[in-house]
């Protein structure tokens, strides 16, 4: 991602004023534009989020799993607006017709290299003061995932050969080495 800094505070409007396929985020007022996501991010969202939406539905679940881009609205000021790779939202009262109003439970974000700063640093401080219960970054040049379980205050690191347990539910866990990303 690369900061556009001609103009300091951005707001939504400025998101919603963007030509159609612009993609972009929104950090403390500030825009930052979204590169294409390559195929092996591609292949990684897909099997990632269908293993936690087959999971939800085997439980008969509640929460709900959406896909960048999918608005995320952290705070009421306008100034944060983020499109997780994958959220998870456990509370549909934040559920609105624009998207989500407020944290989701789980957001997990897949790091290309032009997005690496704001997923290690940005958006981990803005999911954690937002009330993020849980926060994966997938870092596929590095084969590793990083887990941060704000709610239990934890931080864990895993390979791609490594089973990890989302903290947001008891029985759960994601079996990095059986997700093909040729």
């Amino acid at each position: 991602m690369i900061a556009a800094k001609q103009k300091p505070n951005y707001t939504i409007d400025d998101i919603y004023a963007l030509p159609d396929g612009t993609r972009a985020e929104i950090i403390d007022g500030q825009i930052y534009y979204m590169a294409p996501p390559s195929r092996r991010h591609q292949d990684i969202l897909f099997a990632l989020s269908r293993k936690i939406a087959d999971y939800i539905d085997s439980r008969n679940g509640t929460c709900k799993v959406y896909l960048a881009p999918f608005a995320v609205f952290l705070n009421k000021d306008g100034q944060n607006y983020l499109e997780p790779d994958i959220s998870v939202i456990c509370d549909s009262q934040k559920l609105t017709k624009k998207g989500c109003e407020g944290a989701p439970d789980w957001v997990i974000e897949i790091v290309s290299p032009s997005s690496r700063q704001m997923d290690y640093y940005k958006k981990l401080f803005q999911y954690h003061i937002a009330g993020v219960r849980e926060y994966w970054i997938i870092d596929p040049e590095k084969n590793m995932i990083t887990v941060y379980d704000f709610q239990h205050e934890y931080m864990a690191e895993y390979s791609f050969s490594d089973q990890v347990k989302a903290g947001i539910y008891e029985d759960f866990r994601i079996d990095f080495s059986k997700i093909k990303t040729d």
